[in-house]
């Protein structure tokens, strides 16, 4: 199967249970990029929630509000609000019941308080501690407690269902979502939480959204990996080419998807695109020597990629190196001068040595390997740094091995 285009739903898959993107997910993501990939978002959040991904993860598009808005970083492909007769019958039926509610608009979700509390950052964390069979009494206890302390105004819904809202997110539990599936017909109601439905259009959906962005950019569904997690992503998983659920999804996703990979905290997304040859497998190299692992995981964090296979440098790198190893030169001297004078008389030095240095260098014979000329180098360096610790007395296991 070629794969032209690569979804991701945000909320357990794309982000880790601590709300941030993996590594090894961003470097999969510059990789899909730079093999000409299209990549792109399929979420139940709004434009809004989505537009620091877009840009941070440098990704394509984006399917938010379970298809109902979707749009590229040019400009807005497709918008279907629902419908106002719809909506008002959506807030009626929720003043009824006493159902908490919130209204998702192109900017913001509005409305419900504990709504919002319940799409926060603490409430999705904590929601994955807590067992599925509790979200009814835990919805109920919500419902019950909000309410009471901060009732949900009708008359503040009709105010802001006067611009168009493309989702509907309403507090109820699975059997409650039944109920209202069979009450309102023409309607969708999808889950991504233990705790409440998302509310769109009959017509559309995160598989139908990932449709309409194939059309616009020339591919087809069958050419669309997707990843998910959650029972709002059941239709996409089961219509695409190739669907990937991740470890920590629900059992009905891991039973539509193709291939189940492990958890949205254990790389799942990189292994998963690793073991289909999207991404090419990497040797990790791991050292006896636990120093040199804890310095190659200091580069890994600030430079997001290591090593992994011996490579010499290329001059430019070289030069950044050596300079960076005589700046440290001269802070030894510095700190070896009782005053300016004398360190101003060492630079001097210093500048004498490294000519006598270069021409001492240009009479040997180069390296036939740039490699192991370079590894011989830095050999020595080491050896110099550890003989002016021995003629210093002072035990590098103090610095070095504490």
């Amino acid at each position: 199967m070629e794969v032209k285009a690569v979804f991701f739903d945000i909320d357990g898959t794309l982000v880790n249970d601590s709300r941030t993107v993996l590594k090894s997910t961003e470097q999969a993501i510059q990789s899909l990029k730079e093999q000409g990939i299209f990549v792109g978002l399929a979420t139940g959040r709004g434009p809004f929630f989505v537009q620091s991904f877009m840009k941070d993860l440098d990704l394509d598009f984006a399917v938010t509000y379970n298809g109902q808005y979707i749009f590229s970083k040019e400009k807005v492909i497709f918008a279907a609000p629902i419908d106002k007769s719809s909506l008002r019958e959506i807030i009626d039926y929720a003043k009824k019941h006493k159902k908490e509610i919130a209204l998702g608009t192109e900017t913001d979700m509005v409305g419900s308080h504990i709504m919002r509390f319940g799409m926060s950052k603490f409430s999705q964390w904590s929601s994955r501690f807590v067992p599925k069979g509790f979200a009814r009494y835990i919805s109920h206890g919500f419902n019950r407690v909000v309410s009471k302390a901060l009732p949900q105004q009708k008359d503040d819904l009709l105010d802001i269902s006067r611009e168009p809202i493309y989702q509907v997110v309403m507090l109820a539990t699975p059997e409650e979502t039944q109920a209202m599936e069979e009450y309102f017909p023409d309607l969708k109601f999808t889950r991504s939480s233990p705790y409440a439905a998302d509310i769109i259009n009959g017509d559309t959906s995160k598989l139908q959204g990932i449709a309409r962005v194939g059309k616009e950019y020339g591919f087809d569904i069958n050419q669309v990996m997707a990843f998910g997690d959650s029972d709002n992503d059941l239709e996409m998983l089961s219509g695409v080419g190739m669907s990937i659920a991740m470890g920590n999804g629900t059992s009905k996703v891991k039973e539509v998807a193709k291939h189940t990979t492990t958890s949205n905290s254990q790389d799942g997304i990189h292994k998963a695109l690793e073991h289909f040859g999207i991404l090419a497998s990497e040797k990790v190299f791991t050292s006896s020597d636990h120093h040199f692992n804890k310095v190659k995981e200091f580069h890994g964090v600030m430079d997001k990629k290591t090593q992994e296979e011996p490579i010499a440098w290329t001059p430019e790198g070289a030069r950044h190196r050596a300079a960076f190893k005589l700046e440290e030169l001269v802070e030894f001297l510095r700190a070896s001068s009782s005053s300016e004078e004398e360190f101003d008389e060492a630079v001097t030095h210093l500048h004498d040595a490294l000519d006598k240095a270069a021409t001492k260098v240009k009479g040997k014979n180069p390296a036939e390997i740039s490699l192991v000329g370079q590894v011989d180098a830095l050999i020595d360096t080491l050896y110099f740094t550890y003989g002016s610790f021995v003629l210093m007395g002072w035990d590098r296991r103090a610095t070095f091995y504490n």
